[in-house]
This record gives C-alpha cells, structure tokens and sequence, in this order.
C-alpha cells in the first residue's frame, strides 16, 4: 500500500453518521490512493462491497459508514454534497 494508514484509534466526531453516496465513497478511495481491492483489503471487507458501493447497487450503513467516515477525517477529506448529488472535494 501506497503510504495510506487507515488504521482508526480516536474517538468518533459528531459527523459519524453521515450517510455516503457512490460518488463520495469513490472519491475517498482516490484521495487515498487506494484500488478497491487494497481499500476493500484495508476496511477488512470484500472488493465486491466496495464496487457495490461506487455503483450505487448499496450504499454503506451502521458501521461501515462509521468507519468511513473516521477514515476521511484522519486523511483530511471532506466533501460536500451538492443539491445536484455531485460531490465537490476539498482539503482540510
């Protein structure tokens, strides 16, 4: 893995239950630098989940978004979703 440490020791923030979108969880991955069998490898959960993810078949819940979103405040992502349901990036 390309230098990306999504291991997860603090405690959660108020915006831990955030809900993810395809576009959302696809441009966390890209910030990592992460295919999403080394995200899926990390997360400790299939690639076909994360695929699942990124073409809006499912969208992660409970846990997972939980976790997802501790990983994007650790790697200093954020999103904001647009009314449009277009994501826009920015870093912190």
């Amino acid at each position: 893995m390309g230098g990306a440490d999504l291991s997860v020791r603090h405690s959660m923030s108020s915006k831990a239950k955030r809900k993810w979108d395809r576009a959302q969880v696809r441009a966390l991955r890209r910030h990592l630098g992460l295919t999403q069998q080394q995200m899926a490898d990390e997360l400790g959960i299939r690639q076909q989940t994360v695929s699942e993810w990124e073409t809006g078949m499912y969208q992660p819940r409970g846990t997972s978004s939980t976790l997802l979103t501790m990983v994007a405040e650790r790697a200093g992502f954020s999103y904001e979703a647009s009314p449009a349901g277009k994501t826009k990036r920015r870093k912190a």
